[in-house]
């Protein structure tokens, strides 16, 4: 059975969807300008302000950390370079009480929520003030208070999740959705349809954003379908959907806000799929230079949506050359005297390991961790930083 009633036909007729082209939502020009015909979304000084600083100090913690780890400072390190508008243009749009599910590249919709430098610096070096209590690997961010659920590494488990998250809302009817971040591979994996089926069957306010950013670590679009990007997909659920340009800040503004407003008022859920690229590598441990050439990088970083949304910002007398000297000088200056307080911090005490699993730890786990902590002492040497918590709790 179907949904709907089909026309009926007497010989046989076969579709590839080629009928449907998806167009590009787009407002500003790389120079700053608006398209011919297109009005800006309607955003105050402050908030245009905010958004910026947030794409800026983004990009400048992923710098810096990313030099950190080719000094042997971190073990590991993903940069959201190339793709701040997508992040940050859409985490604007929504209220601060919506609900993210992320990925890996979204520090910038914390960033624009307030998460500070000296938290982002906790996690990264996981230290005792490290809210996962160094149980994730570095860029895992997680805030409770800033409605950002913690980071997991399998990918697109995040997915299904938000679409049960946000049927929850739903229930609840608080008028919060949720929006959950993911890249074109990961929409390539069962979860990314398990979810979209879901929401759309059961009516849920979720938003899927969807990050195509080109390549699936070193797989080219392609090369992962044979259809015309992501987008078309929702045709299979009867789901909203809307291709917009990722690197138009404004665009993604808007986007995501009139998608708020479907998912909110409607409990219609919606994708949104953001064409942008990954200027960084896939992580500190990719080398893209195997698979991609240096041209492709110089076209796409032409199109840089920093450099899109600070020229709209000069246009409009709300930036000048000296704002963006200070902003650049005070992040980096914030960001390495960050790094360094966070490195001196010691280790989350040992007994982190099972304070907050159970109830009552487990009498088999207590001797486990008695046992560990005999081993440590035995071998100071080769575990410096947790032989004084070990001493300390004999």
């Amino acid at each position: 059975m179907t949904t709907t009633k089909s026309k009926v036909v007497y010989n046989p007729v076969f579709t590839d969807g080629a009928e449907f082209r998806i167009p590009t939502f787009k407002l500003l020009k790389q120079d700053g300008s608006l398209y011919k015909g297109a009005k800006a979304p309607d955003l105050d000084k402050e908030k245009a302000l905010r958004i910026y600083r947030a794409m800026v100090t983004t990009r400048i913690l992923d710098e810096r950390m990313l030099a950190a780890q080719r000094q042997g400072r971190l073990s590991f390190y993903m940069q959201c370079t190339g793709e701040e508008a997508a992040v940050i243009g859409s985490t604007a749009a929504l209220d601060d009480a919506d609900m993210i599910m992320a990925q890996y590249r979204e520090q910038g919709a914390l960033t624009y929520r307030g998460f500070t430098i000296d938290e982002f610096m906790n996690q990264l070096f996981g230290n005792e003030l490290d809210y996962g209590k160094g149980r994730q690997m570095p860029v895992h961010y997680g805030s409770s208070k800033l409605n950002y659920m913690t980071i997991s590494s399998p990918l697109a488990t995040q997915i299904p999740q938000a679409t049960g998250y946000a049927y929850g809302q739903k229930l609840k009817g608080d008028g919060h959705c949720t929006i959950t971040y993911f890249g074109e591979g990961a929409a390539s994996e069962g979860d990314f349809h398990a979810a979209l089926n879901m929401a759309a069957v059961h009516r849920v306010p979720v938003i899927f954003l969807c990050r195509n950013n080109g390549y699936a670590i070193s797989t080219p679009a392609a090369e992962q379908f044979a259809a015309d990007g992501v987008a078309p997909r929702a045709y299979g659920y009867k789901m909203d959907v809307i291709r917009v340009d990722g690197n138009d800040i404004l665009a993604v503004h808007e986007a995501t806000r009139a998608a708020r407003k479907l998912a909110v008022e409607h409990n219609r859920p919606v994708l949104i799929e953001t064409m942008t690229y990954r200027l960084a590598a896939h992580s500190s441990s990719d080398d893209p230079s195997g698979y991609r050439s240096k041209d492709e990088e110089a076209v796409w970083r032409e199109k840089d949506p920093i450099l899109r949304m600070r020229l709209w910002l000069e246009s409009k007398k709300w930036w000048s050359e000296d704002d963006e000297k200070q902003l650049q000088e005070n992040m980096r200056r914030e960001v390495l005297e960050t790094m360094k307080r966070a490195q001196k911090r010691p280790p989350p005490a040992l007994d982190t390991l099972v304070s907050d699993v159970y109830d009552e730890v487990p009498p088999a786990l207590a001797e486990q961790f008695d046992r560990l902590k005999a081993h440590i002492r035995r071998h100071p040497d080769a575990y410096p930083k947790s032989a004084e918590h070990a001493k300390r709790e004999a």
